[in-house]
């Protein structure tokens, strides 16, 4: 009995020690995140009304309300990491920040590198035209001076668009390093128009900071869904994000900080007939 017992507690042990080897490669993000007290967010500051930078160079924003509101879910602090559209997968690989709650388009091309969530936005493309343009429907862009923020999904779906219908126009096609860039490219009329999202368009034409400009015509590229990234690998990570955008919807906080940084009626973010 005596060398029984001791065969079934060495078999305890082991499975035991088997567990919390099992538990530590377990541990993802989350479970960082978690043990250092910080969740680090990059989130771009020059696209307001997502994210910017406001009278006392403090960021704010939706993404970075969002950013604020996922901390405090985990009862952590957060950090705010500003960057541009090129640097938001580099910062993730390189172990910068935790998440990008920036405002990325749900591609498959960036999926091959970095694991999405299920969308927290989704905008239209929209072109932004000085006040006396005379560009009034989309086809109009064809032989007009057009410019995008480098790295954007508006700019390589402006790209492709042109090249599949326009692929002998006389128009002028130009990459900016930055949105900021391209609102006063276009107020200065070094190119006839910029492709940005629709929140980022109306945000500027309100705010008169880049002069005389207007609304123009909407891009045909159908619903731009966006979603938070962070490492392709971190499964349990994704799933608690996720969880977060569905308990973000269902509180009501999401239509709370639309109105407060955007207005209007909240869009959905489901996809009739899709399950993602």
């Amino acid at each position: 009995m005596n060398n029984l017992f001791k065969g079934a507690a060495s078999a305890v042990l082991a499975l035991s020690a088997s567990v919390l080897i099992t538990g530590q490669a377990a541990a993802d993000k989350l479970d960082d995140v978690l043990a250092d007290g910080e969740l680090r967010c990059a989130v771009v500051l020059d696209f307001p009304p997502m994210g910017f930078r406001d009278s006392n160079n403090e960021p704010v924003g939706m993404d970075v309300d969002m950013c604020a509101d996922l901390a405090a879910a985990m009862g952590v602090d957060h950090q705010v990491v500003g960057v541009t559209w090129a640097e938001r997968i580099p910062a993730l690989i390189s172990g910068k920040v935790d998440v990008a709650i920036a405002s990325s388009s749900d591609t498959l091309e960036r999926a091959q590198t970095v694991g999405f969530t299920v969308p927290y936005m989704v905008f239209q493309f929209q072109a932004l035209l000085k006040e006396d343009a005379d560009i009034t429907a989309w086809e109009d862009l064809e032989s007009a001076r057009v410019g995008a923020a480098v790295g954007t999904t508006y700019e390589s779906e402006f790209l492709a668009y042109k090249d599949t219908h326009w692929p002998d126009a006389e128009g002028r096609y130009v990459s900016f390093q930055s949105e900021n860039e391209s609102f006063l490219a276009v107020s200065q009329g070094q190119v006839d128009a910029v492709i940005v999202t629709d929140t980022a368009a109306a945000n500027v034409v309100n705010s008169d900071k880049y002069g005389e400009l207007k609304l123009g015509p909407v891009a045909p590229f159908g619903a731009d869904y966006v979603g938070m990234m962070t490492l392709r690998q971190e499964y349990g990570w994704i799933n608690y994000l996720n969880l977060f955008i569905n308990r973000q919807i269902r509180s009501g906080r999401f239509d709370e900080l639309y109105a407060k940084w955007i207005g209007g009626e909240p869009p959905a973010l489901d996809i009739p007939g899709v399950y993602y």
